[in-house]
């Protein structure tokens, strides 16, 4: 029976299909198989216990200390490394983006014990009132803590009385970690911009 030219390409497939050797068939299904059964050195994911990475009991923690913003002097703990044409005009400093370094203490003074250090960036990210893009570790240096850092990563509105920012993870002691940072300002210097700002964090970790 003759096929019309709407039926031919579907029959020419077929036809072509036959012509395929046993070998190049073989070769195929091992493909396939290859595949649709996973071996142990193709595996992407596999569910784990807490038990197996030696975790504990989850519980919750309570840090407190402040936070030593100095931006004035001959040795700031933060400098603005890039800006915007207009930041320099924008009442809220918007575009300005400061690294830091800045200590942690158990006191407000500066010479109270450090048990660590907010590394990582800060930048004006509003531009109606003082909001920033906070993106920073806190690397600690005390105690069990020596060695753990816990990442921030959220919204500061600078002006506000009390600020929460999420905290996002960690490392060492505070593997899988998850809380929030609340940061009240201590003192502030109109003239210098230098602060320093209290933190208390809450933190669930194992």
């Amino acid at each position: 029976m003759e096929r019309s030219p709407s039926e031919q390409p579907f029959f020419t497939t077929i036809a072509m299909t036959k012509s395929i050797s046993k070998k190049t068939a073989s070769v195929f299904t091992i493909f396939v198989l290859s595949v649709l059964v996973p071996g142990n050195s193709q595996t992407f994911s596999r569910n784990l216990s807490t038990k197996s990475l030696g975790l504990k009991k989850e519980k919750l923690s309570h840090l407190h200390f402040y936070f030593h913003d100095i931006v004035s002097g001959r040795n700031p703990t933060a400098v603005r490394i890039a800006s915007a044409a207009m930041t320099n005009t924008s009442a809220t400093g918007f575009g300005a983006i400061v690294m830091m370094d800045d200590p942690l203490t158990v006191g407000p003074n500066l010479s109270s014990k450090l048990v660590g250090r907010a590394q990582g960036i800060y930048a004006s990210a509003a531009l109606e009132e003082l909001g920033l893009l906070m993106v920073l570790n806190y690397a600690f240096v005390e105690g069990k803590y020596n060695g753990s850092s816990l990442s921030i990563l959220g919204r500061n509105t600078a002006l506000s009385s009390v600020r929460e920012m999420p905290i996002v993870g960690g490392s060492g002691i505070f593997r899988f970690a998850r809380g929030y940072a609340q940061a009240k300002t201590h003192w502030f210097d109109i003239k210098t911009g230098d602060a320093i700002v209290e933190y208390n964090v809450f933190v669930f970790h194992y």
